[in-house]
């Protein structure tokens, strides 16, 4: 009984981890951007959304209407003043990459461990608890609450071309993003910054936009288009390791190239980035021949020089009903890598590139983990656990997520005591918040179907405790805290 009520938690897991596609806005984000900018941040003060002038003016006045507060700021900005970057767009950077590790306010806590923070975030984390000490000081939060409905006019104003967007990029690879469960893709709007910056992450699963409107400035489509289609085809080139180490010679001939050093000791960054700069120039509307030539020009010049063979390889697929999915291995598979590696070894290449917009850690390191969750989602349950068992046997990604993993695929088998072992092996390691309080969610549901109610509520009350803020697991765990968890359907006799 126990096993075959077993078999439909799988698709209720799988319904409370929607596709998460968000446009949003983050009180922590406001919080660290509104810290900045009382230290002295100034960048493109002139040309910003009325709203960051309002905030600053009323921050200022609740420094000064406290001794508390001003000594608060004074420690706080002494920091900042002596981390300050000279460069003011590298600055924005390494707060917005601090802001997205940050727990919600008032916690303002790191989500991990200070070693595993990005680079740029770590440089500057000694400033949280400072921070925390300024947001109470200072009333961030009602000055956050007075502005609640013009942050919220913010994304309005993106919601419609942002939607048709996704709707049109998804329509043009015919790859839906439904297929992406376990991943996110959020962009945050936020006008405490410089409206010309777009600061653009992936970390793990999970892609962010921040955007910062400026005042009279239209909404960044493109950029946020750009981060999409990595959302989109990163995942697809980790299918095919075999494929993609057949093009390393390929690296050999940019070696030279002025792109970012990542593409050229990463095939599938390389892959990757080539396949989205010609989808980008195949899709752009009111260009002619000659403008997308020169950008393929001027891109393979950089060092992308897969470039013109998948701008080639997109015109057939515009007349093949199959999805990109359907169709990827085999563009990679065609790809003549001693044609291409000539051809990259005659290309006088230019002495600069452009900034790769996405920044973040998209090391190897994930790369174990990354496929293992596409194997799952796609129900090859085997391959996944053994990816699963190779990061934990090589200890060379998050322990934590690994053993939740597995903990899902002994749930798709049927295996309910393995589950519960797996998730609670997971809360011993596990340091992300969305692993932990799943985790909890889903022991809850294996008390409750093995009838431990106490157990069970315990469980969901840790989840709210590690996760309250996110809104999916805060419905679960309620649902669970309102009555026993039951399958979806009754099983079949």
């Amino acid at each position: 009984m126990l096993l075959t009520v077993l078999a439909v938690l799988v698709p209720l897991c799988v319904a409370d981890n929607p596709p998460k596609v968000a446009l949003d806005t983050s009180e922590a984000l406001y919080s660290v951007l509104t810290a900045i900018n009382t230290c002295g941040y100034d960048q493109e003060i002139g040309a910003s959304h009325p709203l960051r002038a309002q905030i600053r003016d009323e921050v200022a006045k609740n420094v000064e209407a406290s001794d508390e507060a001003k000594e608060a700021t004074r420690v706080m900005c002494e920091f900042y003043g002596g981390h300050q970057s000279p460069d003011a767009s590298r600055t924005l950077t390494q707060y917005v990459s601090l802001a997205l590790y940050l727990t919600p306010p008032p916690g303002l806590a790191p989500k991990v461990k200070d070693a595993d923070l990005p680079p740029d975030a770590a440089a500057v984390v000694a400033i949280v608890p400072l921070l925390q000490k300024f947001y109470a000081a200072a009333g961030l939060h009602a000055v956050w609450e007075r502005h609640h409905a013009a942050y919220s006019s913010l994304t309005d104003q993106y919601h419609e071309p942002v939607s048709k967007m996704l709707f049109d990029t998804e329509i043009y690879l015919k790859l839906p993003s439904a297929g992406y469960l376990g991943r996110g893709f959020t962009v945050y709007l936020d006008p405490m910054g410089a409206p010309s910056q777009i600061n653009a992450r992936n970390y793990g699963s999970d892609y962010f936009v921040v955007i910062s409107p400026g005042a009279n400035s239209a909404p960044k489509i493109e950029q946020i288009r750009h981060t999409y289609l990595h959302y989109l085809l990163d995942p697809l080139a980790l299918k095919y390791p075999a494929a993609l180490k057949r093009l390393d010679p390929l690296l050999e001939s940019v070696k030279t190239a002025p792109m970012d050093e990542s593409f050229k000791s990463d095939a599938s960054l390389l892959v990757t980035e080539c396949m989205i700069r010609a989808i980008e120039v195949r899709t752009g509307k009111g260009t002619s021949d000659a403008q997308k030539q020169k950008s393929i020009d001027d891109s393979v010049r950089q060092g992308f020089v897969l470039e013109p063979y998948f701008y080639e390889q997109l015109i057939k697929f515009e007349k093949d009903p199959a999805g990109l999915k359907n169709v990827y291995g085999d563009m990679l598979a065609n790809i003549d890598v001693r044609r291409e590696a000539k051809q990259a070894g005659q290309v006088d290449f230019a002495t600069t590139a452009d900034p790769e917009l996405l920044r973040g850690p998209r090391p190897s390191e994930g790369k174990l983990l990354a496929t293992a969750e596409d194997r799952l989602s796609s129900g090859d349950v085997e391959a996944a656990k053994k990816l699963a068992h190779q990061a934990l046997d090589e200890q060379s990604e998050d322990a934590g997520h690994a053993l939740f993993i597995l903990a899902r695929a002994a749930t798709m088998n049927r295996d309910m005591q393995g589950a519960r072992t797996y998730f609670q092996k997971t809360l011993e390691v596990a340091r992300e918040p969305k692993v932990v309080a799943w985790s909890h969610i889903y022991l809850g549901r294996i008390f409750d179907l093995q009838e431990e109610r106490e157990a069970a509520l315990d469980q969901y009350r840790a989840a709210l405790d590690a996760g309250g803020a996110m809104p999916e697991v805060k419905a679960a765990a309620q649902r669970g805290l309102q009555q026993p968890y039951e399958p979806p359907h009754p099983p079949q006799e």
